[in-house]
């Protein structure tokens, strides 16, 4: 067999594999397009704002975005485990969300929580907020300031689960944008701005439902 057919039917093999990993659409996020109605965001002090003056929290201005409401449960100083214990009362008030935007995991490293129990209480919320039909967008915190010691266990919950997904929102502000930081963790209003950036164009899709 020729030797140059041979090096670009393995090239063209490779870059299948590649198109495969790497080609997620909406088709492969579980429950999408949702049937619910209404936007949420579970989270901690990022999800409620801490550091952006009033309407320019990230969740304000990604609601400006997408034209549509998101009421936002997030409680500065949440762990994943406090939060595992008030979902109830969130999925009593907003019962079944068509999108539940899960931001946490940034006080559990904070309070050096262990690792295995971060994600296994994140785990437990995903699949909570599934099982009443939402579209799940997960947003992933940086778990470590040198080396990010969370990537791996969003990804692996992002691929068992099926969730939409944006990595580590905050860690580049931190490390090339001082201008954007209120403090060491949260963002002021432009930091909360660029993030929405990254954000808007997953949450678009999913709540568009077509």
């Amino acid at each position: 067999m020729n030797r140059s057919f041979l090096i670009g039917l393995v090239v063209m093999v490779g870059l299948f594999f590649v198109w495969l990993i790497f080609s997620r659409g909406e088709d492969d996020i579980k429950n999408y397009p949702s049937a619910n109605s209404g936007v949420i965001v579970f989270g901690d002090s990022l999800a409620e704002g801490v550091g952006s003056t009033l309407g320019n929290d990230l969740f304000s201005v990604l609601s400006r975005k997408i034209g549509e409401p998101i009421k936002n449960y997030g409680v500065a100083g949440d762990t994943t485990r406090m939060a595992l214990e008030r979902l109830p009362a969130v999925l009593e008030d907003t019962p079944n969300p068509k999108v539940a935007i899960i931001l946490l995991g940034g006080n559990d490293f904070l309070r050096k929580i262990p690792r295995e129990e971060t994600f296994a209480n994140l785990a437990t919320i995903i699949e909570t907020f599934q099982e009443s039909g939402s579209v799940v967008l997960l947003l992933g915190v940086r778990g470590g300031v040198i080396k990010d010691n969370f990537d791996k266990e969003f990804e692996s919950l992002r691929d068992r689960y099926k969730t939409a997904y944006v990595s580590d929102i905050v860690g580049s502000l931190v490390f090339f944008g001082r201008e954007y930081m209120f403090d060491s963790v949260h963002p002021n209003d432009a930091g909360y701005a660029k993030i929405a950036e990254r954000v808007y164009p997953e949450l678009k899709k999913i709540t568009r439902g077509d």
